[in-house]
């Protein structure tokens, strides 16, 4: 069997009963998306440049930065397209790819997140092994093994809406792809589709909340271990950042599944908000999250202004 190219292009949604205003929408989402462009963009380029930031933590930090800047290039192009020029037409490879890529980076941020939660149980628990224990290679290996993870479980239930066929309404429910809205659309036996994204999400998103969880409780344990209140508040104080950006992304994951669960009396408005926030909000706050708690990154900034002003 080949795939279906033949099928009809999908007609992605905006904010329906809001067309009319879609232009006056397009400015918070074009300032949201260059802001997320900027901060993500500039805090890579300080961890390039500044080797005082050549460490595992900001490694881990880089490539939290590089999965936001992708994730939102990726949306971007759909979402201002039909907002600037109610352009609603996608075809069906480019619309199963944006949901691949959606779906898979939402994964490897989870994966991230526990890679830094693994960064700072070593280094608060272990300081004198940190060293040798996440050195560059392991570093390497574990930045790979998190892009493998998202990116090869998101192939089982992507490959098959290339083969399905749609005779149902084309109409999305949102400005960019999404796996549960194309499959709903599919006039075949979607139970695989519908069963394996439960079974991935317990074995991702669940999975990693919980390891994150567990390594927070034992990192505590350690620290009260401490007999100064200064260094106790210090070792702490290190790990801020990173709880933040693991409250905002997991609210925002229990909030989207909140809604789309139990929301089904809730105005579609509700749920095409809540997916926005979900896609948008950890991105534009993660570089803000590290730039306001992170002195060595706060150090970076001072000395980009400083340079500034002599020049």
């Amino acid at each position: 069997m080949w795939p279906n190219t033949s099928a009809a292009h999908f007609l992605l949604t905006g904010f329906p009963g809001l067309e009319a205003a879609h232009h006056w929408i397009s400015i918070p989402f074009f300032t949201v998306y260059i802001s997320v462009l900027l901060g993500n963009g500039t805090l890579l380029c300080f961890i390039k440049d500044d080797r005082s930031l050549h460490e595992p933590m900001y490694y881990f930090l880089a490539m939290l930065a590089a999965t936001d800047l992708t994730v939102t290039l990726t949306t971007m192009p759909t979402v201002m397209g039909l907002l600037w020029g109610n352009h609603r037409e996608i075809s069906p490879g480019a619309c199963f790819l944006q949901a691949y890529f959606i779906h898979s980076l939402s994964i490897v941020e989870s994966g991230i997140l526990l890679a830094m939660a693994y960064d700072r149980f070593i280094a608060i628990c272990t300081p004198l092994r940190y060293n040798s224990i996440l050195t560059n290679n392991q570093v390497m290996k574990i930045g790979l093994g998190v892009l493998m993870r998202g990116f090869l479980s998101l192939l089982p239930p992507i490959l098959p809406l290339y083969w399905f066929s749609y005779c149902h309404s084309h109409v999305l429910s949102h400005a960019f792809c999404l796996h549960q809205d194309v499959m709903k659309l599919a006039c075949a036996d979607i139970t695989f589709n519908r069963v394996y994204p439960i079974i991935l999400v317990a074995l991702t998103f669940f999975l990693d909340a919980l390891m994150i969880f567990v390594s927070y409780i034992l990192i505590l344990k350690t620290v009260m271990g401490i007999a100064s209140g200064e260094e106790r508040a210090k070792a702490l104080n290190t790990c801020v950042s990173h709880i933040s950006c693991v409250l905002v992304f997991y609210i925002t994951v229990i909030g989207l599944t909140f809604i789309h669960r139990f929301g089904a009396h809730a105005p579609h408005v509700v749920h095409v908000t809540m997916s926005y926030v979900y896609f948008l909000f950890p991105p534009f706050m993660n570089p803000l999250i590290y730039s306001i708690k992170t002195k060595q990154i706060q150090r970076s900034i001072v000395h980009l202004f400083s340079m500034h002003s002599r020049a």
